[in-house]
């Protein structure tokens, strides 16, 4: 599967808003707080035209797709299980998205960003149910418990993160924490609120209606 490795920065610039790509960097040194116009040989200077209902849309799609790391054939998969499920489709693929395996990480404070999530993931840092698991796209469900690998728990970077989140006690209420294990737990499924996007999934749901 084919992965962006290009300068993140650009990606949001080019969707106009901070995408949170870069952990701590993204609150120190954004660089949209000095380059706000669109990157490319037309993006300074550009006059904004009106912008149609298709490219709000497109945009709003393409955010969500770059915040979770994921090209357009495994998102429209998200989709397409989504509108299957009981509810609205739109909530549903944010469920879905928020319970992938990367962002729990992210969001349980093991990691500063998805990006990091998803390379802890990838080099076998964590149980899922006392299992390795290097899958980032893994589906967690209530009741799957997450932990970092004991050999993994010295590390400077990964202590950091973990002891910032408890500092902060900045968990939703979907999940739970065990400091001194180094666990955390999917308590149940989160609701549209607590989700960590923040998209207006019905123009997404609009876009793959047409």
């Amino acid at each position: 599967m084919s992965r962006y490795i290009g300068p993140v920065c650009k990606l949001c610039r080019r969707e106009g808003t901070k995408l949170f790509l870069k952990g701590d960097k993204c609150f120190s040194k954004c660089i949209l707080e000095k380059r706000k116009e669109i990157p490319g040989q037309h993006g300074k200077g550009f006059r904004a035209k009106k912008v149609s209902e298709y490219h709000k849309r497109l945009r709003e799609k393409q955010k969500l797709k770059r915040m979770i790391g994921v090209s357009e054939r495994p998102f429209r998969r998200y989709f397409e299980n989504a509108s299957r499920k009981k509810g609205l489709t739109g909530e549903n693929l944010l469920v879905l998205l928020e319970t992938r395996l990367d962002n729990v990480v992210h969001r349980l404070g093991f990691s500063s960003s998805r990006v990091a999530a998803r390379q802890m993931v990838l080099h076998g840092h964590v149980l899922v149910n006392g299992k390795a698991v290097n899958i980032p796209s893994y589906q967690l469900k209530p009741g799957d418990q997450v932990v970092l690998k004991e050999g993994s728990r010295e590390n400077s970077h990964f202590k950091k993160w973990w002891e910032q989140t408890h500092e902060s006690s900045n968990l939703p209420s979907w999940l739970e924490s065990n400091f001194e294990k180094f666990s955390g737990q999917v308590k149940n499924w989160p609701l549209r609120d607590e989700i960590s996007f923040p998209v207006n999934e019905q123009l997404i749901v609009e876009l793959y209606s047409k």
